[in-house]
C-alpha cells in the first residue's frame, strides 16, 4: 500500500469516533435550557454530565474507532484497543502524579497499533500447548502487554510531547490570523483527497489545553470549546460562512448556468445539495461538481476559505461544532459562542461574492459543470440504490477486483487490485460526483451522503454468490426504458422485459456471453441464449422485417458469442428514411427466470459499454460461466 493509501485508511479511521460528537452537542444544548426555572433542575445536570462524559471518554472512543477502521471493522481489534486504553489510564493515573491524563493522541496511537497487530497476527499459530492464545486471542494478549510497557514509557515521554504541543500552540498564536489562513487553505485542499480529517484531528483534538472547574484537563479546539474555554473556537468559526453560505451559493450559480433543457434536473439535485450543505455542512457533492472541471477555481475556493478563517479571527468570533459547520450546529452551540451573530452578515457577504464569482467563471471559461453538457447531471436515484449497486460494483471492476471497500460521510474509500478496470464513465452515469485515484489501487468515489448505503449494498453483493448476468450495450446510442418503445407489443412487454436503444451507428454487438439461437431471414433481429439459460432478443428498429438488403450478419445460428462481438452491420441512413423508428429493443423473452433487475440511468451509451443492465436469476445455473 502506498503512503497516500495508508493516509486514506488512517483518515477514515480517525473520522469514525467523531460521529458520536453530535450527541454530546445535543445533550449540552439541552443542559443549557432553564430546567431549574421549569422545576426540573436535575434534567440540566444529567444532560450536562452525559454530554461532558462523551468528551471525557473521547480517547477511549478514538482508540476503539481507529482500531476498527484500521482492521476492516474487526471487533477483536477494537476490544484490544479498549483494553489497552484502560491499562494505560490506570498506570498513568497511579504513577503520573496527576500530570498525565488520557488524550486522543494516545487513543489514536493505541488504535493504530491494535489494528496493525490484528492484521498481522490474527491467524498466528502457536505450539499446540499454547494455541489457546493463538489467532485473534494473541492480539488481545499482545496489546495488553504492550500497553503496560507503553504506559511506563509515556511517564517519561509525555512531558516532552506536551512541551512540543505547547510549542506548536505558541507558534500558531504568534502567527495570528495568518496561521488560520494557512490552516483554512490546507483544510480545503486536503478535503479534495479525503485527508483533511488528519489535519483537523491535530488542531481540533490535540492543540491547546484547558482545565475545567472540576479539574479535568481537555485538549484540542473542539473539546475546549464545549468545556467552556473562552479562547477556543478559532479553528472552527471560519468554516460557518463557507458551509452555510459560500458553497450553497456555488450550487445556485451552477443551477443558473445550466442549459434550459437540463435545468430542472440540475435544480432538483443541487438545491437538495445546497440545503444539505447549509444545514449539515456536507459539501463534497457541490465541490466535486467543479473540482475536476476547473481545479484552478478550486484553488481560489481554498484561498477564500483561508481568508474566512482569518476574518473571523480578526472579528474575535468564537464558535464551534460537533459535526460540521452547518446551521444545525450553529444553533445548537450558539449558547457557548462569542460574537457568533457576526457570522451571518459575513456569510451573506461571502455568499454574494461566491455567487457572482462562480457564475462569471463558469460562463467566461465555459466550465462543464453539471447541466452544461449532456450526461453531466447527477441523477436522483437514491431510492434505487439496491438496484444500482450491482452496476456500481461492476463499474469498479467486479467483486474480484475489490480488496477493501469502506465509506465515510460522502465517499466510498476503496482498495482495488487493478485501478485500470474502473469504468469512470459508468461511475459518473451512475451518480458519482467524482473519482480520486490516490495510486497503489487506492480510490475514492464521491456519491454524497448515500455513500454508506451504497457500501452496505456492495458488501452484501460481495458476500453472496448471486447467479447474476450482466448486459453490455449492444449499440452506440441512447438507452430508453422499454415502455417508451413506439410499438405496443414491445412497450407492453408482451415479447419480454428489458430496455431499448436508439442507435447512432450501424453496428449491433453482443450484450452477453451465449449462443446465437436463431437469426431472422432479413437479419434485422436475432436471439441469443446465455449460458445460464436466459433468452435474449435483439430487434433492430421497429417494423424492419420487410426492409431487405439493409442488414449484414456477421454470425449465424449456433455460433458462440461474447460481449462486444460484432453481430450485425446495418445501413443506419436507409433505416432512418424507411423504418417507422430506429428504436432497438433488447428484451429477455423468458423473464420468469429473473428474480430482480438493475438498470443504469437512461443516457447515452457506447457500443459494448459494460453493465447497462444486470439481472439476478431465481436459480443457479450449474456449470454456467459468470461474466
Amino acid at each position: 500500500m502506498n503512503w497516500l493509501g495508508s493516509l486514506q485508511q488512517l483518515g477514515r479511521a480517525v473520522m469514525l469516533p467523531t460521529m458520536v460528537l453530535p450527541a454530546a452537542a445535543i445533550l449540552l444544548s439541552l443542559g443549557s435550557l432553564p430546567w431549574a426555572t421549569w422545576g426540573f433542575p436535575m434534567v440540566s445536570d444529567m444532560a450536562n454530565a452525559a454530554g461532558h462524559g462523551i468528551f471525557y471518554f473521547l480517547p477511549y472512543l478514538f482508540a476503539v474507532g481507529v482500531a476498527l477502521g484500521m482492521s476492516n471493522q474487526a471487533g477483536q481489534a477494537g476490544l484490544a484497543a479498549l483494553a489497552g486504553m484502560a491499562i494505560y489510564d490506570q498506570v498513568t493515573l497511579r504513577f503520573g502524579n496527576g500530570l498525565i491524563q488520557p488524550a486522543t493522541l494516545i487513543g489514536i496511537i493505541l488504535g493504530i497499533i491494535s489494528g496493525l497487530a490484528y492484521n498481522r497476527f490474527k491467524s498466528i499459530k502457536l505450539p499446540e500447548v499454547l494455541q489457546f492464545f493463538g489467532g485473534t486471542r494473541f492480539v488481545l494478549l499482545l496489546i495488553g502487554l504492550f500497553s503496560a510497557v507503553f504506559a511506563g514509557l509515556m511517564l517519561i515521554i509525555a512531558p516532552l510531547i506536551q512541551r512540543g504541543l505547547e510549542f506548536i500552540v505558541g507558534l500558531e498564536s504568534s502567527l495570528g490570523g495568518f496561521g488560520l489562513l494557512i490552516y483554512g487553505i490546507l483544510y480545503r485542499l486536503l478535503a479534495a483527497f479525503g485527508l483533511h480529517h488528519l489535519l483537523n484531528n491535530i488542531f481540533w483534538f490535540q492543540l491547546g489545553t484547558y482545565k475545567t472547574p472540576s479539574g479535568n484537563v481537555v485538549q484540542g479546539d473542539l473539546p475546549r470549546f464545549f468545556a467552556g474555554d473562552p479562547t477556543a473556537g478559532y479553528f472552527m468559526s471560519g468554516l460557518f460562512p463557507i458551509m452555510m453560505f459560500a458553497i450553497p451559493a456555488i450550487a445556485l450559480a451552477i443551477i443558473q448556468e445550466a442549459r434550459e433543457d437540463l435545468k430542472p434536473k440540475v435544480q432538483k439535485t443541487f438545491l437538495t445539495a445546497a440545503l444539505v450543505c447549509f444545514f449539515t455542512g456536507v459539501s463534497e457533492q457541490i465541490e466535486f461538481a467543479f473540482l475536476f472541471a476547473a481545479p484552478y477555481l478550486f484553488l481560489v475556493h481554498a484561498v477564500m476559505s483561508g481568508l474566512a478563517m482569518w476574518l473571523t479571527f480578526e472579528l474575535d468570533i468564537h464558535h464551534g461544532f460537533s459535526y460540521s459547520a452547518g446551521f444545525i450546529d450553529y444553533v445548537l452551540n450558539f449558547h457557548l459562542s462569542h460574537n457568533a451573530w457576526l457570522l451571518i452578515p459575513v456569510g451573506v457577504a461571502y455568499g454574494l461574492v461566491y455567487y457572482v464569482l462562480f457564475r462569471w467563471a463558469i460562463r467566461r471559461f465555459r466550465i462543464p459543470t453539471p447541466g452544461r453538457e449532456e450526461g453531466s447531471v447527477l441523477e436522483d436515484w437514491a431510492g434505487n440504490i439496491p438496484y444500482s449497486a450491482p452496476l456500481i460494483l461492476e463499474a469498479l471492476g467486479g467483486k474480484e477486483n475489490i480488496v477493501q471497500v469502506e465509506a465515510c460521510i460522502t465517499r466510498l474509500r476503496l482498495t482495488v487490485h487493478n485501478d485500470r478496470l474502473i469504468d469512470t464513465g459508468a461511475m459518473k452515469a451512475l451518480g458519482s460526483a467524482g473519482l480520486i485515484n490516490l495510486g497503489g489501487g487506492n480510490l475514492q468515489v464521491v456519491f454524497g451522503t448515500y455513500s454508506e448505503l451504497i457500501r452496505e449494498e456492495i458488501a452484501k453483493l460481495m458476500e453472496r454468490d448471486l447467479p447474476q448476468i450482466l448486459f453490455n450495450a449492444p449499440v452506440h446510442g441512447k438507452m430508453l426504458p422499454i415502455h417508451e418503445v413506439p410499438d405496443k407489443i414491445f412497450a407492453t412487454k408482451l415479447v419480454g422485459d428489458g430496455v431499448a436503444f436508439v442507435p447512432e451507428r450501424g453496428e449491433l454487438v453482443s450484450p452477453v456471453y451465449g449462443t446465437v439461437m436463431h437469426l431472422y431471414p432479413t437479419m434485422h433481429a436475432l436471439g441469443i441464449s446465455t449460458r445460464e439459460g436466459l433468452e435474449v432478443l435483439l430487434h433492430i428498429g421497429i417494423d424492419t422485417s420487410q426492409l431487405k438488403g439493409n442488414f449484414t450478419a456477421m454470425v449465424e445460428a449456433g455460433d458462440t458469442v461474447e460481449p462486444g462481438q460484432l453481430l450485425i452491420k446495418f445501413d443506419l441512413q436507409a433505416l432512418r428514411e424507411q423504418a417507422p423508428s430506429l428504436v432497438t429493443p433488447m428484451v429477455i423473452t423468458n423473464p420468469d427466470r429473473v428474480k430482480s433487475w438493475s438498470v443504469a440511468p437512461f443516457k447515452t451509451v457506447k457500443k459494448g459499454q459494460a453493465s447497462v443492465m444486470s439481472v439476478v436469476l431465481h436459480d443457479r445455473n450449474v456449470g454456467g460461466v459468470e461474466t
